[in-house]
C-alpha cells in the first residue's frame, strides 16, 4: 500500500479537504483576493506574466451570452466533481453573479466562446480554450523514484485503456504488442483487442524500466507528469493536446525521447539511446527540473487566480485590479 501511494495523490483526503472548504463562507474568500493579487511582487513578474497569457490567450473584449450560467448557480455533480473543486477553489473570490462558460472532461475541440478546459488543440486559434488546472488529483501526479536510471530494464513498457476512442495507442499496440524492445498490454476488460491484456502494474514496477509509453489517449498522456518526475524517460510522439502542463512548450529528445507520428522509428531511437546513457541522464534531468515549476503551491495558487481574473476582465464582467500586463 505504501509503495503505492507514495506516487499518487491520496483522493480520500482531496475529496475530504475539499468538502470541508465547502463550509467556508465565500465571502472570506471574495475578501481576500486583492491580497492574493498582491502577492505577484514575491514572484518574478515575467515568468507570472508567461504563464496566465499561455493559459489564457484572449486579446480582445468578447460579450457572454445572458443565458450562461453565473457562479452563483455553480454546483458540484458526481460525475465532474474534481473539475468542480478545482474551479470553485478559485472562481470563488470572485463575485457570484460573474459568468464563466466551463467546459468538463476531455475537451479536444475549440469551443465558440471564452471556455474553462481542462486540455485543448495545440493550434494557433484555440484562444477560447482557457486552461485551468483541472482534475489535478488524477492529473498531476509525481514520483519518489529512487531507482538509477542505469540498473533499469532495457525495455519500453506501456500499460494503457484500449478501447475505440484510443486510436493513437491502437495504432502503437498493433506495430509494437510483440516486439522485443517493448512490454505493452491493455488494462482494460472490454478492450476491442483481448489479445492485448494484461494485468495492471504499479508505477513501482512501471519504474524498473527505462523508457515509457506516453501516447496520447482522448486528450493528453495522464502519465505523462509522472514519468517525467521519474528516472525513466517518457517515449512520444509530438504532443497534438496541451493542458495546465504546457505540453507544446517540452522540447524533443530534452524532455522526452520524440518519435514519429506513424511509430515507424520506435525501435531506432531506443537502441540509439540505449547506446547513449548520457544523452538518456540529460534528458531526466531537464525532465525533472520542467517539473519543478509546478510544485510551487502558492505560486500556481496566484496563476489560477490570475487566468480567472483575465477571463472576466476580457469578457467585460471585471475591471483589472492585478498589475500584470496582460
Amino acid at each position: 500500500m505504501f509503495s503505492r501511494l507514495k506516487h499518487r495523490n491520496n483522493k480520500q483526503i482531496y475529496y475530504l479537504c475539499n468538502y470541508v472548504r465547502l463550509l467556508i463562507p465565500d465571502f472570506i474568500f471574495r475578501n481576500r483576493l486583492k491580497k492574493k493579487l498582491s502577492s505577484i511582487s514575491k514572484y518574478d513578474l515575467n515568468y507570472i506574466k508567461q504563464r496566465v497569457n499561455y493559459y489564457n490567450r484572449l486579446k480582445k473584449k468578447y460579450d457572454l451570452p445572458n443565458e450562461l450560467t453565473s457562479l452563483k448557480d455553480f454546483k458540484i455533480k458526481n460525475h465532474h466533481r474534481t473539475y468542480f473543486f478545482d474551479t470553485y477553489q478559485y472562481s470563488r473570490f470572485f463575485k457570484k453573479k460573474f459568468k464563466l462558460n466551463m467546459l468538463f472532461g476531455d475537451i479536444t475541440h475549440i469551443p465558440g466562446l471564452p471556455s474553462i478546459v481542462k486540455s485543448r488543440p495545440i493550434d494557433d486559434e484555440n484562444h477560447n480554450s482557457v486552461l485551468m488546472k483541472l482534475n489535478k488529483v488524477r492529473h498531476f501526479t509525481y514520483t519518489n523514484d529512487k531507482n538509477k536510471f542505469e540498473d533499469k530494464i532495457d525495455k519500453l513498457i506501456g500499460r494503457s485503456a484500449i478501447s475505440k476512442k484510443h486510436k493513437k495507442r491502437i495504432d502503437f499496440f498493433k506495430i509494437y504488442f510483440n516486439h522485443p524492445l517493448c512490454n505493452l498490454g491493455a488494462i482494460n476488460k472490454d478492450t476491442p483487442h483481448p489479445k492485448w491484456l494484461k494485468n495492471k502494474i504499479s508505477i513501482e514496477d512501471h519504474l524498473k524500466y527505462k523508457f515509457i509509453m506516453c501516447v496520447e489517449g482522448v486528450d493528453v498522456a495522464t502519465n505523462l507528469k509522472w514519468v517525467m518526475s521519474s528516472n525513466s524517460i517518457a517515449v512520444m510522439p509530438k504532443p497534438k493536446i496541451e493542458s495546465w502542463f504546457m505540453e507544446n512548450k517540452l522540447i524533443p529528445n530534452k524532455h522526452y525521447i520524440e518519435i514519429k507520428e506513424d511509430y515507424s522509428d520506435l525501435e531506432s531511437q531506443l537502441k540509439f539511446y540505449l547506446g547513449n546513457p548520457n544523452k538518456c541522464e540529460n534528458i531526466i534531468k531537464n525532465a525533472n527540473e520542467y517539473i519543478s515549476q509546478f510544485k510551487n503551491k502558492s505560486r500556481e495558487n496566484l496563476i489560477s487566480l490570475l487566468v480567472l481574473e483575465k477571463y472576466f476582465y476580457y469578457t467585460g464582467q471585471r475591471e483589472k485590479t492585478s498589475n500584470l500586463n496582460y
